[in-house]
């Protein structure tokens, strides 16, 4: 029998914290479209607090302007507020101690090891990997309407409700071209409010999944505030092959001494 005492520490608790960017923590989305610390970044401003543990769930946070405290309503809403803010974030969570929703799937290796340690396929183990490829699929045309609906709500240009479409994406482990399409246009929706910081780590996240439209990237009226920057042209040049082979080109000309006049 557990003690009263054992039951009462496995409950979630609630604690708050404020910290400043950056704050070192990844989220991600759980089923009951909450928002959860997927990953904390060592040393980092999350870090350093002590507080914050994998599982933990957002209950609310700052609004992006001011002292106002906003409910953390759902993921795309709450990463809206966390990436727009200005100012130290306050946040109000939920320790969870990695009992979280979404963390009781059982990965395929999982589910392989299981039955090869039980010695025998069980109706149990089918019905785990029923429930898993039932809930991908769910995600997944999930993510597709959210995708859909984003880009629409960008069209007519209500870029803060795509922005929480395209964030609900992201926070559901999308596919690396749906993960690319959606931070492409989280990065041109920060860059039309001209918040550039958030905007070069979302066109940072497009590239490395995968977006290769550089012509796009260049000319897009939705990025003209991002090109701006001075971090614009460096981090394109990373990513761009036509740029880097170019380079490789130039570098072996001077080498041999070709195009010298």
């Amino acid at each position: 029998m557990a003690l009263a005492s054992q039951v009462a520490a496995n409950q979630p608790e609630e604690y708050e914290v404020t910290i400043e960017k950056p704050y070192g923590l990844k989220f991600t989305k759980g089923r009951d479209g909450g928002t959860y610390v997927e990953a904390i970044q060592p040393g980092a401003a999350a870090d350093l607090t002590g507080q914050f543990e994998v599982g933990d769930k957002v209950l609310a946070t700052s609004s992006v302007f001011g002292e106002e405290i906003w409910p953390a309503a759902g993921y795309g809403q709450t990463m809206y507020c966390i990436r727009q803010r200005i100012g130290p974030l306050y946040m109000k969570m939920e320790r969870r101690f990695g009992k979280w929703d979404g963390a009781g799937d059982l990965t395929e290796k999982e589910i392989i090891r299981f039955e090869r340690n039980s010695g025998v396929v069980s109706g149990r183990v089918r019905e785990i990997q029923l429930q898993n490829y039932q809930r991908k699929m769910e995600q997944k045309m999930q993510r597709e309407e959210d995708l859909r609906m984003g880009l629409k709500l960008c069209r007519d240009g209500k870029y803060e409700e795509a922005l929480e479409k395209f964030e609900s994406v992201l926070g559901s482990k999308p596919e690396p071209s749906e993960a690319a399409i959606a931070s492409y246009n989280v990065a041109c929706s920060y860059s039309k409010f001209v918040q550039v910081e958030a905007a070069l780590s979302a066109l940072e996240d497009a590239l490395k999944s995968g977006y290769e439209d550089f012509k796009a990237v260049r000319t897009d009226p939705d990025l003209a505030n991002l090109r701006k920057s001075e971090e614009f042209e460096p981090l394109l040049k990373n990513y761009d092959e036509s740029f880097i082979n170019e380079n490789a080109i130039n570098a072996i000309k001077s080498l041999f001494g070709l195009g010298n006049k």
